[in-house]
């Protein structure tokens, strides 16, 4: 019982220092974050945070990773158009205005000139990210809605790059007509993003590419 309450405890200051370090990014920004800041926001002693993490940055990419399976919840409606165009908008909301897409707008940028931080990313958020991603693409090639050849990689890429595109390059507008447009060429196995978004934009939501942006970092 004694062992169950201390690591009751434990879970507890852990969820209390993932949220901190989210509400700090959010309101003061990644590079005004310190150790102590977090730790102080969350009611833990530094050594308990170090006991866990390494840096600022270890805390910040499991917030996202924990964040973004609670956030994005991939609605299934039963047809392939509402589902995807119901998966964008939820994409847009949590990178946009949510502290999750704060976090993960700080982790990309960040990963620009922390090679450590990119490897990271590629390794363990930035697959987690694309699975969700496919996910309508999957269910609708199981229905029979997409072509028997349609490229589904390719589809995820030029239906949800531009948004990351947007978002994290140009902070250009993610517009309704863009996803209408995203998600009506989809739906013919032919993507339309370059058109609708006047880019093609990165590989399937990244943000954290070589210098010319694309899937790794």
């Amino acid at each position: 019982m004694h062992r169950g309450n201390r690591h009751g405890r434990s879970e507890t200051a852990r969820e209390a220092v993932l949220q901190a370090a989210d509400d700090l990014v959010a309101e003061i920004g990644y590079a005004k974050v310190t150790i102590e800041g977090i730790a102080a926001r969350a009611g833990v002693a530094k050594q308990t945070i170090y006991r866990w993490w390494r840096s600022k940055t270890d805390i910040l990419v499991d917030a996202f990773a924990a964040d973004s399976v609670q956030e994005l919840t991939l609605p299934d409606t039963g047809a392939f158009h509402t589902d995807l165009r119901a998966h964008l908008d939820e994409l847009v909301r949590f990178l946009e205005v949510s502290d999750s897409g704060a976090v993960f707008r700080a982790l990309a940028g960040q990963a620009q000139h922390d090679p450590e931080l990119a490897a990271r990313l590629r390794a363990e958020v930035l697959p987690r990210l694309r699975a969700r991603d496919r996910v309508p693409f999957d269910r609708a090639a199981a229905r029979g809605e997409l072509p028997a050849d349609a490229d589904v990689d390719l589809l995820v890429d030029q239906v949800v790059g531009p948004i990351h595109f947007r978002v994290l390059v140009t902070g250009e507008p993610v517009t309704p007509a863009l996803l209408d447009a995203l998600v009506t060429g989809a739906a013919r196995g032919r993507p339309e993003a370059r058109t609708a978004a006047g880019t093609p934009g990165p590989r399937s939501g990244t943000g954290v590419g070589r210098s010319g942006g694309g899937e790794g970092c």
